[in-house]
């Protein structure tokens, strides 16, 4: 009942009725063009393709583009591309100075930035349907028309149904609520899982996974969603002393307080780098005849050694690169010293910043491990059950971490307008803290 009570609030916030609203059909319309295939396709031979290399690489990308990748829509690169230009923009900010200068000038700076992600996306998804189209366009029975007429318009069409979910994301990030592109990402996932518990009951009724490996799975996923909603609001608490201040004739600080740092800092954002730009290379090499790709390639199936190594690096790599790029201890410390804060028992600037940094170091490297575990579960459950690839770890960790997120936004819009929001006991703690 006060769930319904706090959703029918939801109803009573012109603003942020809208903007719900605007997110959901924004939403919808990310799903219906999931189903608009791209022209000159064999439908029919895509599905069969897809169905036999559903444990593969082409079922990880499948399963964050929702569907669209074994539809062969306009959305089958789903959005991707974007992430991959915005690593490489990120990584580039750190050695380029020009880049590095633009990430310090405020938001114009930060519009640049963007601009330039934008015009890799496009560069990427061309080179990404380019080579998807080759592919299979050499493939026996896959297209209608003529092989170079294919791969031109569906490499323009892919990268056109790219730059659009972008702009989509971009809309629900500034008109909606949540993060655009994170909520793509969910939408895709969720729209995927009634499928994945048909294919488990089918398993059952075939006699493929016994009944109680069906209750044993099912008891692993809520186990595996109360951890992840445990660590995504857990938080070290470093205690904040403020000095007193006298300006004319008022008293400022003197009050305790903390500075909030969260386990994992980084979100949902390690495991879809790492396998964005696993995905890259490897889907680009499945389509050459060249062995030496096509050997990389096998070693980069989920489940192998090597693939789950340079996966597990790759999370570990992300969650402290994107921690550094999201908080910076040196102006956290600066600004506590210029407001007459300070932690006890350390000096104010340098000492503080050090603490800081060493703190957040120690917490990411268990956040790290958190993520690598819940990632890698995907494995796990495919090699010892038989389990569909979406009971996995990443998707769960996808969706609950977005749901999170998005719910902290709802949160705090109704408790500014003095509405009662989803839980009484305390606010729904956002990624940021």
């Amino acid at each position: 009942m006060a769930l319904v009570g706090s959703i029918a609030n939801i109803a009573k916030i012109p603003e942020l009725k809208r903007r719900v609203i605007f997110t959901l059909l924004m939403l919808l319309v990310y799903r219906i063009g999931v189903h608009v295939p791209t022209p000159g396709i064999n439908a029919s031979a895509i599905k069969d393709f897809f169905q036999k290399y559903a444990q593969t690489l082409f079922g990880i990308v499948d399963m964050f583009t929702g569907g669209a990748m074994e539809n062969f829509s306009v959305f089958s690169l789903g959005i991707m591309p974007y992430i991959s230009a915005s690593i490489i923009l990120q990584l580039l900010t750190v050695v380029v100075p020009h880049l590095e200068r633009l990430s310090k000038e405020g938001e114009a700076g930060r519009k640049k930035i963007t601009q330039y992600t934008r015009y890799g996306t496009v560069v990427l998804s061309l080179i990404q349907g380019l080579g998807i189209s080759i592919g299979l366009a050499r493939t026996e029975g896959m297209v209608y028309m003529s092989k170079p007429a294919f791969v031109i318009l569906s490499m323009i069409t892919l990268t056109a149904g790219t730059a659009f979910l972008m702009w989509l994301g971009e809309q629900i990030t500034e008109r909606g609520i949540g993060n655009g592109i994170s909520l793509i990402i969910f939408a895709g996932i969720v729209a995927r899982m009634p499928s994945a518990l048909g294919s488990t009951v089918q398993l059952v009724k075939t006699g493929e996974m016994g009944f109680l490996i069906l209750l044993l799975l099912l008891a692993i996923m809520v186990v595996v969603i109360a951890i992840i909603v445990f660590v995504e609001r857990g938080q070290r608490r470093i205690p904040v002393q403020y000095a007193k201040r006298i300006v004319g004739r008022r008293v400022y600080g003197g009050q305790s307080t903390h500075l909030p740092l969260k386990v994992n800092t980084a979100g949902v954002i390690p495991p879809i780098f790492a396998s964005s730009l696993i995905i890259f290379p490897a889907t680009i090499a499945q389509f050459l005849n060249v062995p030496f790709l096509q050997t990389v390639t096998s070693w980069l199936h989920p489940g192998t050694l090597v693939y789950e190594v340079i996966y597990v690096a790759m999370i570990v790599f992300f969650c402290y690169f994107y921690t550094a790029v999201t908080f910076n201890p040196i102006d956290v410390a600066d600004n506590m010293k210029k407001y007459g804060g300070y932690i006890p028992g350390i000096r104010p600037g340098k000492k503080t910043a050090e603490y800081i940094d060493k703190v957040l170091t120690r917490i990411t490297f268990g956040g790290a491990v958190y993520i690598s575990a819940v990632c890698v579960l995907p494995s796990l459950l495919i090699s010892k059950f038989n389990a569909p690839f979406y009971f996995g770890g990443t998707s769960l960790l996808i969706v609950v971490g977005v749901a999170l997120d998005t719910l902290a936004q709802i949160e705090s819009h109704m408790i500014q307008r003095h509405y009662e929001g989803f839980i009484r006991t305390g606010r729904i703690k956002g990624r940021r803290g």
